[in-house]
């Protein structure tokens, strides 16, 4: 039977043994160590211990009945086979009453749709070493079974695990220790790049795995690590380089960039630091190491670290990694873009009437392409571009129609909505005369 079913049972067992070392005096008395009624709890709870020796966690939590919620969810997730062989666990024991906190949300996790995020949530409770109450609280690396982390400390003169108060500690199985908490733990739910599109500092780089077409890869169960530029980070590019990376002949650049700041698997702060290197969804190595007092990753400070996802982890930097393949891939860029704009600066022919509806559809698609919404960005593009192919040919040229049915023929091909969207966006500029800015997301005036 499963570790996660024998949190059931361990609050009426775990009155003593509570922190031995390792705590100042405030600590241990909030867990009443050193009392005179855990004293005698701790000879009774020793004797009956020596009297009949500790069955597995499982069956310990058997014997109570005071964690039915709990028992009832492990056998929900199908965890009961896959943590019931032997080992060393720490499991972290939500009451009833815990459960019964998340109202709702509780009774939800429990549906069968719901089963995987269920096994997330209990295996977030459980690590794969046993420690007693006084080494969670010294311990800074609490990993769990899930891959996350939990945090430890010591408030209002309790013990937490999270925003869990630790209620009763130190139950000992033959497999493992159990300590007893008054709410349930509920790890990170959201992705990697559910997480960077909330945070308006990313912008940029969402636009940018959205363009390299990497949006899956990066929802998808990983794990990963992922370091992430801020738009800052973006703006410090050389004039003309993230615009050629934007464009869909220099996808495959962009997407060997994007996947050299990400690492295959959860990879927290203090981990990379003491690791020095480690090797990237692209191949290369990139190497973390402290540098002034600050943790840096190939000369990027990484200025936030450990914001954890339910696939992985993100750390902030304040400048984009390039490997060594698109370094010299890059080089020409702003050259080749350079010699593009004379072209693009020619005096507009086309008639003031479909200048104003280019405009127009401009003015709208650029904030729908900079909040993410590329298809809608691309389909404001398209129907202002079809608007004006119906008009006479004495407001819309023959060169001037041509470029823009071959910007509706190869948007039609192209399956990503934000490079079907820069497609337009340029036809539309070239026939107002006009250069395109393919500029950081974040900036509405210079969006797609």
């Amino acid at each position: 039977m499963n570790p996660l079913l024998a949190l059931v049972g361990i609050a009426g067992l775990s009155a003593s043994a509570l922190f031995t070392s390792g705590l100042g005096a405030s600590a241990r008395a909030a867990l009443g160590v050193g009392a005179a009624s855990s004293v005698t709890a701790s000879a009774a709870a020793s004797s009956a211990v020596a009297a009949q020796p500790a069955g597995t966690i499982a069956q310990v939590a058997e014997q109570a009945g005071q964690f039915t919620t709990l028992l009832k969810a492990a056998q929900a997730a199908g965890l009961a086979e896959a943590l019931g062989a032997p080992g060393t666990y720490t499991v972290f024991a939500p009451t009833d009453e815990a459960f019964a906190r998340l109202g709702a949300r509780g009774e939800a996790l429990l549906r069968p749709e719901n089963r995987e995020r269920l096994r997330q949530v209990l295996s977030y409770h459980v690590l794969p070493q046993q420690l007693s109450a006084a080494n969670v609280l010294a311990n800074d690396d609490l990993k769990t079974l899930n891959g996350q982390r939990l945090a430890t400390s010591f408030k209002d003169g309790r013990v937490r695990v999270n925003e869990s108060n630790i209620v009763a500690t130190d139950v000992a199985a033959s497999n493992g220790t159990i300590h007893v908490i008054d709410r349930v733990l509920v790890p990170a739910r959201e992705n990697i790049v559910q997480v960077a599109s909330g945070n308006h500092s990313f912008r940029t780089l969402v636009a940018a795995v959205q363009a390299a077409g990497l949006v899956e890869a990066l929802s998808g169960p990983g794990p990963f690590t992922v370091f992430a530029p801020t738009d800052e980070a973006f703006a410090k590019l050389p004039a003309g380089t993230l615009e050629a990376l934007l464009k869909p002949e220099n996808r495959e650049t962009l997407v060997a960039i994007l996947k050299y700041h990400v690492v295959p698997a959860r990879v927290y702060a203090d981990e990379a630091a003491i690791a020095g290197v480690a090797t990237t969804l692209q191949g290369e190595k990139v190497t973390p190491a402290f540098n002034d007092g600050r943790l840096k990753v190939d000369g990027s400070t990484i200025v936030t670290t450990d914001l954890d996802a339910s696939n992985g982890v993100i750390h902030v930097i304040d400048s984009v990694l390039l490997p060594e393949e698109a370094r010299s891939a890059l080089s020409a860029a702003p050259a080749r873009a350079a010699s593009r704009t004379g072209d693009a600066m020619r005096a507009p022919t086309a008639s003031a009437g479909v200048q104003r509806a280019l405009a127009r559809a401009i003015e709208r698609g650029v904030p729908l392409f900079n909040m993410g919404d590329a298809r809608a960005c691309a389909e404001v593009y398209t129907t202002a571009i079809e608007g004006v192919l119906e008009r006479p040919e004495t407001e819309l040229g023959d060169a001037d129609r041509r470029v823009l049915r071959d910007a509706l023929t190869a948007a039609g091909a192209e399956r990503d909505a934000a490079a079907r969207a820069w497609l337009l966006r340029e036809a539309m500029d070239r026939v107002l005369g006009q250069p395109t800015e393919r500029m950081a997301p974040a900036r509405p005036q210079q969006g797609a």
